[in-house]
């Protein structure tokens, strides 16, 4: 991304080249390295995670380790391993990012989603909105961003899962109201028209509302929202979370060609299942994140997290090929919305 940003450190791809030391006839073992492709707004969280899972990973083998984390909007980021990107694991921000993988690369199996529990989603999210310090717009639920005078910052859902997962959101709640797809269509039109911008990802949304002070409301995850708090001041910004939301999973997979390439299956392997484990999932609600076994977290970092009526937009519209095909491939709704001027 271009600009400076809440803590918008750019982490490049780089290889690990372990060179073997000798010490007589025996070598030293190479450090192992994992590449780990993510999504924008995860940057702070894999810092903590990565740290952990090597201090385990020394603690249980021996072995140093070193995880690498590749960030940028979700679309963008598959996109990068479709192409080339030697990733060892995937967590990206929303299943058809990597479903595409897997079709279009064969590197990861079709049926990724059930090598791991819980739909191989280790934790979960929802989309909450983010103002201007005393709601200056009185934005309180989805049908508030879609009146004339309300500047509504995301990012494009074609490269970012945080703009998908708004856009879905949105089209959820506006389709629960009475069940009419057409209306529902109609209304993320209207939200659409409302935006001024369309950054590439998650985190360029936030630079754009926090840091450029563009548009009135950000409908962001709930740990952007908290990071945007703690880095720029409660007293400039409030948390608004509407009564209905959609209930995110941001999946995670294993590259399975590339680590077999590489010989890190095992380790690539246990960081997907250290995900799962207490360590990590105190971690998950520290970030502000959902974790999925609540017990493992601070009651403190759960008291953040409210009670909010989450839908899964799987049950309105089917599949995720279906989702992708109707909302966001060429031709899809978004498409469609964008030739109307949105």
């Amino acid at each position: 991304m271009k600009n400076g940003s809440v803590r918008n450190r750019a982490f490049g791809l780089s290889m690990l080249v372990g060179a073997s030391l000798f010490s007589g006839l025996l070598p030293a073992a190479a450090e192992t390295a994992l590449l780990n492709v993510s999504y924008d707004p995860t940057r702070e969280l894999y810092r903590d995670i990565n740290a952990v899972f090597a201090e385990e990973w020394k603690a249980k083998t021996g072995e140093a380790i070193t995880v690498r984390a590749s960030h940028g909007g979700s679309g963008a980021q598959a996109r990068t391993v479709i192409d080339g990107v030697d990733a060892d694991v995937v967590t990206l921000g929303i299943p058809s990012d990597i479903d595409a993988i897997a079709k279009l690369t064969h590197k990861i199996p079709d049926d990724w989603r059930t090598k791991l529990p819980n739909e191989a989603t280790p934790y979960t999210s929802t989309v909450v909105f983010l103002v201007r310090k005393g709601n200056p717009k009185g934005v309180k639920d989805w049908a508030d961003l879609t009146k004339p005078d309300v500047k509504v910052i995301t990012p494009n859902p074609k490269t970012s899962a945080g703009g998908r997962w708004n856009f879905l959101a949105a089209w959820g709640y506006a389709y629960g109201q009475d069940k009419d797809a057409a209306k529902a269509d109609a209304f993320v039109g209207q939200i659409y028209k409302n935006v001024p911008v369309l950054d590439t990802g998650a985190r360029g949304s936030t630079v754009t509302f926090a840091q450029r002070g563009l548009g009135d409301v950000l409908p962001t995850w709930e740990n952007e929202a908290y990071l945007v708090l703690q880095e720029f001041g409660a007293d400039k910004f409030d948390i608004v979370s509407p009564p209905t939301s959609i209930y995110a999973e941001p999946p995670v997979a294993l590259v399975a060609v590339n680590a077999e390439r590489k010989g890190t299956t095992k380790a690539a392997q246990a960081y997907l299942d250290f995900l799962y484990s207490d360590r990590a999932q105190a971690i998950f609600a520290k970030h502000h994140y959902r974790p999925i076994r609540r017990e493992a977290a601070a009651p403190a970092d759960l008291a953040q997290l409210p009670e909010i009526k989450l839908f899964k937009i799987e049950d309105m519209q089917g599949s995720w090929d279906e989702i992708q095909k109707r909302n966001f491939d060429a031709g899809g709704l978004f498409d469609r919305l964008s030739r109307a001027g949105r």
